[in-house]
């Protein structure tokens, strides 16, 4: 017979293997190119000695002159307060009980639980390794009264489902999740299940409770607020590479970037992503020169296509018109554990939902992505695609 013990065994033995390898490897190619490692974790936070430059302390001379002067490592301090990740399923008694003589329904209720949030969970990774922290997923592109309609400036990064906050200009939450009930994605309008009293193009909307404390993505490294814990005024080697390139793409654009990082930072990029139109336009461009498109399998079977043996993926999360240039060996996802089921004081993972006559089970991880060197990373922008 099935009970709520034989529902906690399994979530423990059977399905966290299951899930952590799935969010691990399954997410998007980006993430299996990032290590994963709980070095530098300290308490609450990662901190991190970083080594940027060369070390001085090298020359040439005579044969009886001075040996150089001693000029070590320049080194700087990361810090980075761990970000807090989780993902519930929640399943009502009375599904339980229905289940209880029947094996079979019960494991497939739990099944499409799990693959549900599975589904959610890789989608926001994904989501959250292009993204800056914040968490904004769109901004209101049109003010509006007495509507739940909206609408978004971009809808690359939403989805039915999603529950959401709106967060005004200064920060706070004006509407407290709102469900996501459609999205229309040719007027790139979403419908939610509250009625909003009025909005304003200054608005933009997270997804619960989120605003500041999505991982650390490539959209904060490229951008122009401080990071690490560290001021980009006093390190200039914490700005990356950026072009707004304005044209239609070409080799030799893309080959400039990589020039200019090896040159000019000892990088090698070995990642490159892009916009699907991007993507596109990089075979329109191979195809119109006649030159081979090539492809190439990475890890966890993702396909890509090859730029000079760089891998070349598109991503959904990645706005119209951009490409990525990245040596992910760069890339750290420093963590305090792996994925674990939050468990209670008894050691049960599934637990009653306070005054509801459901139960629920969340997965956690504290984690977040450092980039050692910003600077050997490049991003070009503007790129016009027919």
């Amino acid at each position: 017979m099935v009970n709520l013990e034989t529902a906690d065994k399994a979530l423990k033995s059977v399905y966290l293997g299951v899930v952590t390898e799935q969010l691990n490897a399954q997410v998007n190619p980006l993430l299996t190119k990032i290590e994963q490692t709980s070095s530098d974790v300290w308490g609450k936070d990662i901190i991190k000695l970083i080594s940027y430059g060369l070390n001085g302390g090298v020359g040439a001379g005579d044969e009886t002159g001075s040996l150089p002067m001693a000029a070590g490592n320049n080194y700087a301090q990361y810090k980075v307060e761990l970000k807090n990740l989780y993902g519930s399923i929640e399943i009502s008694d009375k599904a339980i009980r229905a289940s209880q003589s029947n094996v079979g329904a019960f494991v497939n209720l739990l099944n499409a639980e799990m693959e549900g949030l599975l589904k959610a969970s890789k989608y926001n990774l994904g989501r959250m390794l292009y993204g800056d922290g914040d968490g904004k997923l769109a901004d209101i592109a049109a003010a509006a009264t007495s509507t739940s309609s909206i609408t978004l400036s971009s809808v690359k990064k939403v989805a039915i489902g999603m529950v959401i906050d709106i967060i005004d200009s200064n920060g706070s939450k004006k509407v407290s999740q709102a469900r996501i009930i459609d999205v229309d994605r040719s007027t790139k309008t979403i419908k939610i299940d509250k009625e909003v009293a009025n909005f304003v193009t200054t608005d933009y909307i997270t997804i619960q409770n989120s605003k500041g404390y999505e991982l650390t993505g490539l959209g904060a490294i490229f951008g122009t607020k401080d990071i690490y814990g560290l001021k980009r005024s006093e390190n200039t080697w914490l700005n990356p590479y950026t072009k707004n390139v304005g044209t239609s793409l070409d080799m030799g654009t893309i080959q400039e970037a990589i020039d200019y990082i090896d040159e000019a930072t000892g990088s090698a990029v070995n990642f490159i992503t892009c916009a699907y139109d991007v993507k596109k336009e990089y075979i329109k461009n191979l195809s119109a020169n006649r030159l081979n498109v090539d492809y190439m399998t990475l890890d966890g079977g993702f396909k890509a296509l090859s730029y000079s043996g760089i891998p070349l993926i598109s991503d959904k999360f990645i706005e119209d018109g951009e490409m990525y240039l990245l040596n992910t060996d760069d890339f750290k996802m420093h963590q305090l554990c792996d994925w674990r089921w939050l468990e209670g004081d008894n050691g049960n993972v599934i637990k009653q939902k306070l005054g509801n006559p459901t139960y629920t089970a969340t997965l956690v991880k504290y984690a977040d992505i450092v980039c050692d060197r910003p600077c050997g990373q490049a991003k070009l922008t503007g790129i016009v695609c027919a």
